[in-house]
């Protein structure tokens, strides 16, 4: 393999371990879950939650910051959304298929389980 393909394999399972990054606190997940179902204020999702503000502001930040949420401007408050709805929906579906086949696996792996 020549070195370019190399750095650009790299660099490309860098982008996709940061994209992974994005979905792997609960609190973002349950965001994301939230928004899939349309726009959603922050003190929506907070009382959706059980969140507080700062907390969800910060998860907001975070996945806008990915590219996966974006807002607009209503009133004084901010509406916020899924930036690609169907894309991010077919991936928390394959993700779901996924863990029905290995979902005890993942439960009790020793670095990242329950």
């Amino acid at each position: 393999m020549a070195m370019s393909q190399e750095i650009d394999e790299s660099a490309a399972l860098a982008v996709a371990g940061c994209l992974f990054h994005g979905f792997s606190d609960a609190s973002r997940l349950a965001i994301v879950r939230h928004l899939a179902l349309g726009e959603h204020r922050v003190v929506d999702l907070t009382e959706h939650l059980g969140l507080a503000q700062s907390t969800v502001s910060k998860h907001l930040a975070c996945l806008r910051d990915c590219g996966l949420v974006e807002s607009r401007p209503e009133g004084r408050a901010s509406m916020f959304s899924l930036t690609h709805p169907q894309a991010t929906l077919d991936l928390l579906a394959a993700a779901e298929r996924l863990l029905d086949l290995t979902g005890d696996a993942v439960a009790l792996c020793p670095n990242y389980g329950l």
